[in-house]
């Protein structure tokens, strides 16, 4: 779509392709192939550089290879399956000079494993050889194993490699939380406060819990505390009086029910994994809201007959499980919620998937549709074991107190007095009943301008938009002092393994801004 076009407007370019490649399992990447046009050579480092301009950084691919011609099925349409994996050159390479020193060599070696590249020079980008965030992540946590104390905002604004080593060459042993044991085990008979050390319980409070589970004990695998953010969800879920505002809906169509069948076996098998995916919430009669980990839990699956209308089928299904009126409940495990339906007159099948926001995000959407994907094509042995999200509830509760989180917010906010709110206008939403989207896209023009100002700048487009924001708010609130809401990719600071672990990681935080007659350069520096 809008990568191959912009790959064929660049001057030299006859013909282009990209798709996305998965040659090492988890590592998925964008590969463009072009074709050069006569008497033209193309050199896919200046083609990546080319596109950067246009195109935001994650729609750059990770390698272009350069072919004499596209593979072509028997039908003349290009064989995407028989496009070669990209090797070295097809990479944003600087020139080559071998890794010197101890820090050098092992970063190169870490390097190589990660990106599939064989040989890295001291003077490679991270990120220009196909590093991502999620790669980051997979890389500070070899790096924090290997004794090696970087963190992720390092590598960010230290990308090459021999600068990266000369930083992390002065760090010393980095200390990982150390994560209390589970100690519930298969053998239990009883449970007691001592064995819970991720949330404060009592004796009454673990029975009546227990006593919620199906199955009773056999059946619980942990329990522990809420995170910040599920504590939040979880607040707005019981305030509001129909509907969920965290409930994510998704809908997908299968040719004929043997194709819907594979995919539900699979999610199960998914679900079986991953320990947040057999995750309930218990907050009734309790002291304190806890998560409960079942051994086992089924996929709740709902049959459903479509009427033969005239109605879009797909239509028929989010009208009747509208999340602005429709819940599922939380109390018990999975949090998803399956409804499917045969498209009248048809051998089509349709996937309604309802799953709620305290146990995912799209990072985690992501994980399961990979695993979902593995398992079908018989690559399921091959995925590396699950991670257990008590971790990130751990770092969480265990880490940086509460108090020192509201000391930094009582410092940043202690004049702030009310809500900065645009036109003076509350509560707007209602019940949400009567509320309407409304959806503007850029030019491509604004997009290109933003992105080059960015880059003048030494900013993030991130810290650009903003800015740009905050501005706006102020304007529509008449207010020099601004704070609005942003949402972070907690996944950074979410110790080793984070990008394999499935769970809520994303943070809603206070932002403020204060805007006076000050320029966009030096307010987007400060």
């Amino acid at each position: 779509g809008e990568i191959e076009a912009a790959l064929a407007r660049l001057p030299g370019v006859a013909q282009s392709v990209v798709i996305a490649r998965e040659d090492q399992p988890g590592h998925k990447q964008l590969v463009g192939y072009v074709v050069a046009a006569e008497d033209s050579a193309l050199d896919p480092m200046a083609l990546r550089q080319a596109l950067a301009e246009p195109l935001p950084d994650y729609m750059v691919p990770a390698a272009i290879v350069v072919l004499d011609a596209l593979p072509l099925t028997p039908n003349g349409k290009v064989d995407r399956k028989a496009l070669p994996a990209p090797e070295g050159d097809a990479y944003a390479r600087r020139s080559y000079e071998p890794p010197q020193g101890e820090v050098e060599v092992l970063l190169a070696q870490v390097w190589s494993e990660l990106l599939g590249i064989e040989r890295i020079s001291r003077h490679d980008n991270f990120f220009e050889l196909g590093g991502h965030s999620l790669l980051a992540i997979r890389l500070i946590g070899r790096l924090h194993r290997l004794g090696l104390g970087i963190e992720v905002h390092t590598l960010f604004a230290t990308p090459i490699l021999a600068e990266l080593a000369a930083l992390t060459a002065g760090e010393s042993g980095h200390r990982e939380l150390i994560v209390p044991a589970n100690l519930i085990t298969a053998d239990s008979k009883a449970i007691t406060p001592k064995m819970l050390p991720l949330i404060e319980l009592l004796q009454v409070d673990i029975d009546h819990i227990v006593a919620q589970v199906p199955g009773g004990i056999a059946n619980v695998q942990d329990i522990y505390a809420l995170s910040p953010l599920q504590d939040g969800i979880l607040f707005h879920h019981l305030l509001a009086s129909k509907g969920d505002p965290y409930l994510h809906v998704n809908q997908l169509a299968f040719a004929h029910r043997g194709v819907l069948d594979s995919y539900l076996a699979a999610l199960q098998q998914v679900v079986d994994r991953h320990d947040i995916l057999r995750t309930s919430f218990a907050w009734e009669q309790l002291s304190t809201p806890a998560q409960v980990v079942w051994r086992h839990a089924r996929l709740d699956v709902l049959e459903v007959t479509l009427d033969a209308d005239g109605t879009p089928p797909s239509e028929q299904l989010t009208r009747r499980f509208d999340p602005r009126h429709y819940r599922i409940d939380l109390t018990h495990a999975p949090l998803l919620r399956l409804v499917i339906a045969r498209e009248p007159d048809s051998e089509r099948w349709l996937l309604l998937q309802l799953q709620h926001h305290l146990i995912d995000d799209i990072s985690s959407l992501s994980i399961m549709l990979s695993e979902i994907q593995a398992i079908v094509q018989g690559r399921g042995q091959q995925l590396p074991p699950p991670q257990s999200f008590r971790n990130v509830v751990a770092q969480s509760r265990l880490g940086i107190s509460a108090q020192e989180h509201e000391r930094f917010f009582r410092g940043m906010l202690a004049d702030i007095n009310e809500p900065t709110i645009p036109f003076g206008l509350g509560d707007v939403h209602r019940d949400g009943s009567r509320m309407h989207d409304a959806h503007r896209v850029l030019p491509p023009t604004i997009n290109d301008r933003l992105r080059t100002q960015a880059r003048n700048l030494g900013v993030s487009l991130a810290s650009l938009c903003h800015l740009a924001w905050g501005q706006v708010v102020a304007r529509t609130s008449g207010r020099e002092h601004v704070v609005f809401g942003t949402v972070l990719f907690g996944r950074m600071q979410a110790g080793n393994d984070a990008d394999r672990t499935m769970g809520l990681f994303i943070n809603t935080l206070p932002l403020r801004l204060d805007l006076d007659a000050t320029g966009v350069e030096d307010s987007v520096r400060h």
